[in-house]
């Protein structure tokens, strides 16, 4: 019975403590440092992109400044607006998601892309760069001509063009699809008599690293899935060094939390990505092998451009229709993959039921029991014997209170003959527990979760419980410190956890019944600052199981001779 409950006390507190390092992490200082383990691969010497120039944000602006500088052609779809500045670049630099809002009850929409003179620039280039210093090419500062169309939209691409002095014309057509997909195809045509080889680039700069959620359950930074190897670094990793790789396949961008910038590079081409850090973070890639364009010749590449809300039909419908390996990494299923993405479909199938989140999670926990029942009756029976043979263990304990063998003896027999194990109680904790990491992990990385609401005072499932005890749950005109904002929900879960306590076999050792007294309390001031949806979670799998370890708590019956 000790080690039984010595195991579960520990099994608990690993729990507690895990999580409360999880959510309770400090963010990421951008001023610090780490060491970076991830080994680094062979950087192959070709040609370079374009480098960033250290002092070309020394004047900043702001961002409408930014965006009345320069001509630009907009573009807009029904789910994002922005423009493209074609006299500095034709750099995608503006861009904000139409349906999708800062904060709750606010209108102002959610603005991803900066030109880059703004502080927190955030922007998108492409092109071709070339070994032969004698030919100019297109760079940042470069002034396309529009020709023909004036605004990019679903069924009208736009066509940009520019020439250099030595007779090679370079042209780019970019198309946008209904959601976030840009289609860039960018031509070479060489009207000289010579031959030029030029390798082509794509690179997302950002200027500065955004506020981000510091969690290490939560990967926010420079991403790639490079050869079906997934890379990720954070922006402090890439501030110590830069990562280099040559690939054959793959994708390359920036993720944060919700949003995801990134670039497929011309398919079927080697290519080497870097990610670096030079008064601005940088995601890019290069041609590994370049193009030859030849006397009166015309060649082509093409690359993709996703700039997009993470959510998992969207990013999943683009992995599959494009074919981009691994693209559905983009949002951070974590190494309980095999869980947490199945967890998503079901709450996703049972909302698209149900027209509200909380109760497709709910009901999600309720076909978790029913998946687990034989494993829980099992246990649960077990259990029950226990704690109807907690009078004759302590009868066997003042019986041989003197010969600790014999009453090891005496109560191994007990358990045998009324076919008890011990140790069964502790199995609902060990399975319940990744269960409930991997639903914390839906519910913290699916933009899907944001802003739903469920009933009553709970307008955002994806936050806290926004009531508090120490106001009385908004009847006391006072608004508490953040830390004493423990509302009705974990209070609720609290409280059924403290009850179902009372159906377990009380712990014979007194230090130990006091530890799991608090126990109940100690997890409601934890779990107080997670998200509703998961603190509904665990109160609606709490009154599940008691009702369940009643019931079989009534049928269970103990003959002790």
């Amino acid at each position: 019975m000790e080690t039984k409950n010595v195991i579960a006390a520990i099994s608990l507190s690993a729990a507690v403590i895990i999580l409360y390092t999880l959510f309770f992490q400090p963010p990421v200082d951008p001023n610090k440092i780490k060491k970076n383990s991830i080994e680094k691969a062979k950087v192959v010497e070709d040609s370079e992109a374009p480098a960033l120039d250290e002092n070309e944000n020394s004047s900043k602006l702001s961002r409408k400044e930014a965006l009345t500088e320069n001509e630009r052609v907009e573009f807009e779809n029904d789910n994002i607006f922005g423009s493209i500045n074609v006299s500095a670049g034709a750099t995608i630099d503006d861009l904000t998601f139409k349906q999708y809002n800062t904060k709750l009850g606010s209108n102002k929409k959610i603005v991803l892309l900066n030109p880059r003179k703004v502080e927190n620039g955030y922007l998108i280039e492409s092109g071709f760069v070339t070994n032969n210093k004698n030919i100019d090419v297109p760079n940042a500062s470069t002034a396309w001509k529009v020709v023909g169309n004036k605004k990019l939209t679903k069924n009208n691409p736009i066509k940009l063009v520019w020439k250099n002095s030595q007779g090679i014309e370079f042209q780019k057509r970019i198309s946008l699809d209904d959601q976030f997909l840009f289609t860039i195809k960018e031509k070479i045509i060489n009207t000289s008599e010579k031959t030029y080889n030029f390798y082509s680039y794509g690179q997302i700069i950002r200027n500065q690293m955004p506020e981000i959620s510091g969690f290490y359950i939560l990967h926010e930074g420079l991403i790639a899935t490079l050869d079906e190897e997934l890379i990720e670094e954070d922006y402090d990793d890439i501030q110590e060094k830069k990562f280099s790789r040559n690939a054959s396949k793959g994708w390359l961008g920036i993720s944060d939390k919700y949003w995801i910038t990134s670039i497929i590079p011309p398919r079927n081409k080697e290519f080497k990505t870097t990610f670096d850090y030079k008064n601005k973070f940088r995601a890019n890639y290069i041609s590994s092998d370049g193009i030859e364009a030849g006397p009166n010749d015309t060649v082509e590449e093409k690359i993709q451009i996703i700039v997009a809300a993470k959510r998992v039909e969207t990013i999943d419908g683009y992995a599959e229709k494009l074919k981009i390996e691994k693209f559905d990494l983009v949002i951070d299923w974590g190494v309980l993959y095999f869980l947490t993405k199945p967890l998503f479909f079901a709450i996703d199938y049972f909302f698209k039921l149900l027209g509200n989140y909380g109760l497709a999670i709910i009901a999600v926990t309720i076909c978790i029991r029913l998946v687990f029942f034989p494993l829980a009756n099992f246990s649960f029976r077990s259990m029950a014997k226990m704690k109807m043979l907690q009078p004759e263990m302590q009868r066997l304990k003042e019986l041989h209170k003197e010969d600790k063998m014999k009453l090891q003896q005496e109560m191994m027999a007990l358990y045998k003959r009324e076919k008890v194990n011990p140790m069964s109680g502790c199995l609902p904790i060990l399975v319940q527990i990744p269960v409930f990491f991997a639903l914390y992990k839906v519910l913290f990385v699916t933009i899907e979760m944001r802003h739903q609401p469920f009933f009553g005072w709970i307008k955002d499932l994806s936050d806290k419980d926004p009531t508090s005890i120490f106001n009385l749950f908004g009847l006391i005109p006072w608004d508490p410190p953040s830390f004493l904002i423990i509302g009705a929900w974990p209070i609720a879960m609290g409280i059924s956890m403290w009850i179902q306590q009372k159906l377990n076999p009380a712990p014979p050792d007194p230090v130990q019944a006091k530890i799991f007294m608090f126990f109940p309390i100690f997890l409601t001031i934890i779990l107080a600052p997670f998200p509703s949806g998961l603190v509904i979670y665990w109160t609606a799998n709490n009154i599940l199981t008691m009702a369940q370890q009643v019931i079989i708590m009534k049928r269970t019956t103990v003959k002790t001779t």
